[in-house]
């Protein structure tokens, strides 16, 4: 956990609000924000959120990742205009959200984790409602467009109570985006869809990614983030723990392992072996664990060859973001105890 929590978190250097082209640097900025839900009945005061302070590059596909009860939902719903900011400053492609709130909420499209829509609507005019409510001009709406993107042009005048899971959860994806906003939100999105669809949703984010919408991503699956996002920060108990490239918050990872699959079977570690940390994994395989930055491979495949070891594949594991992630929240849970 950082000494200072009122650190900035930021990936690009520090640089004007606008550029040269008159669009903001950043998508989204949070300043010293914090969110403490007051004490109501036997339940004591709550601190959501502790000095959040992030910048989220324009362009970016940005992950927030963090444990259930974080705070993930809080900061979104400040950002959404859902839920009120106990201090601090939230600024949407340059918008203050609470000094110029029209167009910092035009600036920005939500998708949550719950599917919300009337189910006697269509899908047709949910999005030609949703596009109404942000005051797009009829000549201007592209609700049959968003429909074939989405996948449910056959659906358009269906009622949406007959769809399917990942027809609504697309649908979903669709009401965000009638008013073309440069920022989107995307918080679990793909929550109980099949693996199919979630391909096809993250194509679509790909899509929009290249075309200048800056997302910002919410996933309990770690391994999406991971391809997808070009930036990642961790929030635990309400603090922005780590916030980096994604690659170089895989560089973080201190131990990998080295398996050694072995022609013959092995009753016992050889003794030169046992200088290394390994695990007689069973009869006919070693996994070796080592820090990353001690570079023992070859120390230890010498040290095999020298046991006479018949080596028949050797397989070694970088470690993954869910490494990171747990290795992070756990070592903050420890500092806190």
């Amino acid at each position: 956990m950082p000494d200072d929590h009122t650190l900035t978190h930021q990936i690009t250097p520090e640089a004007t609000q606008k550029d040269t082209a008159g669009m903001p640097t950043y998508a989204v900025e949070l300043e010293g924000l914090n969110k403490v839900y007051k004490a109501a009945g036997n339940a004591g005061e709550k601190r959501a959120l502790s000095d959040i302070n992030l910048k989220i590059p324009r362009g970016s596909i940005f992950g927030l990742l963090g444990p259930n009860g974080a705070g993930k939902s809080t900061m979104i719903n400040i950002l959404a205009g859902l839920v009120n900011k106990t201090s601090g400053s939230a600024r949407i492609w340059g918008h203050d959200i609470e000094k110029e709130m029209r167009p910092a909420r035009m600036a920005i499209g939500v998708v949550p984790q719950e599917l919300n829509f009337d189910p006697f609507f269509t899908p047709l005019e949910l999005l030609e409602l949703q596009a109404g409510l942000y005051g797009v001009p009829k000549s201007e709406r592209r609700s049959e467009e968003i429909l074939k993107v989405m996948g449910l042009s056959d659906k358009a005048k269906t009622y949406t109570r007959s769809l399917s899971g990942g027809m609504k959860r697309r649908l979903m994806v669709g009401k965000a985006m009638v008013h073309s906003p440069p920022v989107l939100v995307l918080d679990e999105p793909t929550a109980g869809v099949d693996i199919e669809l979630r391909q096809q949703l993250w194509a679509y984010v790909r899509e929009l990614n290249k075309r200048g919408t800056t997302i910002l991503l919410t996933t309990h699956y770690l391994e999406e983030a991971e391809e997808l996002c070009d930036q990642i920060a961790i929030i635990n108990h309400g603090q922005v723990i780590a916030c980096d490239t994604t690659k170089a918050l895989l560089a973080r990872i201190e131990s990998k392992t080295l398996s050694l699959s072995l022609g013959e079977d092995l009753k016992e570690i050889p003794e030169n072996l046992k200088a290394f940390h390994v695990d007689l994994v069973n009869p006919r395989q070693l996994t070796f664990t080592y820090k990353a930055q001690d570079g023992q491979i070859s120390d230890i495949l010498n040290a095999a060859t020298t046991a006479s070891l018949v080596i028949e594949d050797v397989t070694t594991d970088q470690g993954d973001l869910e490494d990171i992630f747990l290795q992070l929240t756990r070592g903050a849970h420890a500092n806190e105890s």
